[in-house]
């Protein structure tokens, strides 16, 4: 699924995934230190907008600038500020060790650039801090009730942990749990919810 198939879907007159943060990530988000932190496959914003209301310097990035226009509306609608990045995540430059948060909610990448990024995301947090992380796992093909319908798309818990070395996993789960997200998650989702922290004490 590329730009184009996002930018009609962000098109859309209602907020696709609705206006209000991933419940997992509602629950997470106390946990990320202080600093700035880094929204993936953002879209529209409801998570990186909901980072932002807590106080925290947000850079969302998103291969489509029309989801990211609506992102930046929803922020002006809640009073913060965000700033946007339009980028294919496998150009996006993350850097090292500079983030206090890493969120990726329901950001499904195929197989062979996860083994490839998120190694990367990993290198990229500051000591301290943390990826939250929750994506829909090859389970919720026999529920049908959103995200890829692709296999490839869909990872486990051990797949996913296998690749953030050097990480303390605070929360690893495969769950099915009741989502209600706007038009395209709704109903019982198979997925897994990962939480890991690099060390305060860790070095590359």
């Amino acid at each position: 699924m590329g730009q184009g198939f996002w930018d009609q879907r962000y098109a859309e007159p209602d907020l696709v995934y609705g206006s209000e943060p991933n419940d997992f990530l509602r629950e997470m988000a106390p946990r990320i230190p202080p600093g700035p932190v880094l929204g993936l496959g953002e879209g529209q914003g409801r998570n990186a907008v909901h980072l932002a209301t807590l106080g925290h310097a947000v850079t969302a990035v998103d291969q489509s600038p029309v989801g990211l226009a609506r992102a930046q509306e929803l922020a002006l609608s809640r009073g913060v500020t965000l700033a946007t990045v339009a980028a294919d995540l496998a150009d996006f430059d993350l850097g090292p060790t500079h983030w206090s948060g890493i969120i990726s909610i329901f950001c499904h990448l195929p197989s062979a650039l996860r083994r490839r990024l998120y190694p990367r995301y990993a290198a990229a947090l500051a000591p301290g801090g943390i990826l939250i992380l929750e994506a829909y796992t090859p389970r919720q093909l026999e529920y049908g009730t959103g995200g890829p319908k692709e296999l490839d798309l869909l990872s486990t818990l051990a797949e996913t942990v296998e690749l953030l070395p050097g990480l303390e996993l605070e929360v690893g789960r495969e769950v099915v749990r009741d989502i209600h997200e706007g038009a395209y998650h709704h109903g019982p989702g198979a997925v897994m919810q990962v939480v890991a922290r690099r060390p305060a004490g860790f070095r590359s």
